[in-house]
Order: structure tokens, then sequence, then C-alpha cells
């Protein structure tokens, strides 16, 4: 025979590493591009901060010395109760910041959670307040700081020398009234309301025609 018995071959399909070409009048697909927070890091959390710890450090310049000089000896008991007072008053006005702060639901009213936000201020004030006159008794952390401002009458080294167990005394008085706080809070919530008397009326009686109806016949035994 002249003719040939051998098939003939078929073509190899495209391989799947083949690239095509990008057409000129087709834009490519772009990634998203993810948003760099650095700069809002930069200009709101560092200020922000900022605005928040200079009123303490406004307070230690121009009342700390006045106060635990003057004021704090003269107090009814004094420095000493003047400490427990203080003391006591930490857990009071962080509860009357924080509590308003529970009651928000921004979902359900935002006026009402605005309302909320606006009344834990006077709270946040107080916390300004005890925080910065704590503050005025906190000694630099080294010695080699301790200057003549520091010793002098109302200062923070001249308050440890003269009232060595002041720390003592206000971190008792905050644990104690933390604890009546909390006791206080856990008794409330366990009172339950008033229950209100039922105005519904009374459910129907089954019918005949109703699932658990017998129609006037015995239920099965």
């Amino acid at each position: 025979m002249s003719g040939s018995s051998a098939k003939p071959k078929r073509r190899k399909a495209a391989g799947s590493a083949l690239r095509y070409e990008h057409r000129p009048g087709r834009q490519a697909a772009r990634r998203p591009e993810k948003r760099d927070w650095s700069c809002a890091f930069g200009c709101v959390v560092l200020p922000g901060f900022v605005v928040l710890l200079m009123p303490l450090v406004l307070f230690d310049m121009y009342w700390g010395h006045e106060l635990w000089g003057d004021f704090a000896p003269a107090w009814p008991g004094g420095a000493y109760a003047f400490a427990g007072t203080v003391g006591a008053l930490v857990p009071v006005v962080f509860l009357a910041w924080v509590a308003p702060l529970t009651r928000m639901n921004w979902k359900r009213s935002k006026p009402r959670s605005l309302a909320w936000v606006a009344a834990s201020l006077p709270g946040l004030a107080a916390c300004y307040l005890v925080a910065g006159v704590i503050a005025t008794t906190a000694r630099p952390k080294r010695r080699r700081n301790w200057d003549a401002d520091c010793y002098r009458e109302g200062g923070p080294c001249w308050v440890h020398v003269h009232y060595p167990w002041l720390w003592a005394v206000g971190l008792a008085a905050t644990l104690a009234a933390a604890a009546l706080l909390i006791t206080l809070l856990v008794r409330l919530s366990r009172r339950k309301p008033p229950t209100s008397p039922s105005t519904s009326e009374p459910a129907d009686a089954p019918t005949p025609r109703s699932p658990t109806g017998t129609g006037g016949r015995r239920p099965p035994a």
C-alpha cells in the first residue's frame, strides 16, 4: 500500500504558564491601597495625650506646695486624715465617671448616648482633681533629682519626711471605700423590682375543635 498508516499528530495545548500580553488600551487591575494611620497617631493621639496630661502638671506646679504645706495640715485630723479622705474619694469619683458611660447605646439612640457622655464629664473632672492631689506627693525616681524645691515646705520630699505613712493611709482608705461600694452595688442588684399585677385576660377554654379540647369525650387511656 502506498498510503501511510501513521495518524496525524495533534497540536500540543498551550502550557499553563503561558502569559498574555497586556493590551495597550486596557487598564490594569489595581490593588486596594492600604491606609497609613501613622499620621493619625502623630497628629491626634500624641497631642491628645499632652492635653490630658497638662492639667496634672499645672496642678503640681501652682498648687502642690500650698496644698500639702498649708491646706492638708489644717484639715480636721491633720494631713493623715486628709490623705484618708483623698484615698476614699478615688473609687467614688471613678464610679461617677464610668457609671454614665455604661448606659450608652449608640445603636438605639445617639442623642441619649451623647447626653450620658456629657453626664460623665463632672466625674472625669473630679478624677483629674483627685489624681492631681495624689501626683503632688510623687518624688522623682532618682535621688540626684531631689533638689531644694523637692524639700521645700509642701514639696514631695518634705511630705514624705513629715508624713512617712501617708501612702499607707491613702491606700487603706481606697480599698475600704472600694469594698463598701462593691457591697452596696451587689445589694442593689439583688433587689428585684416589685412585680405589677397582671392586666392580661385569662386564656380561653379549649374548644372541641382545638387540639387540647376533648369535645365532650373522655381522653383515651
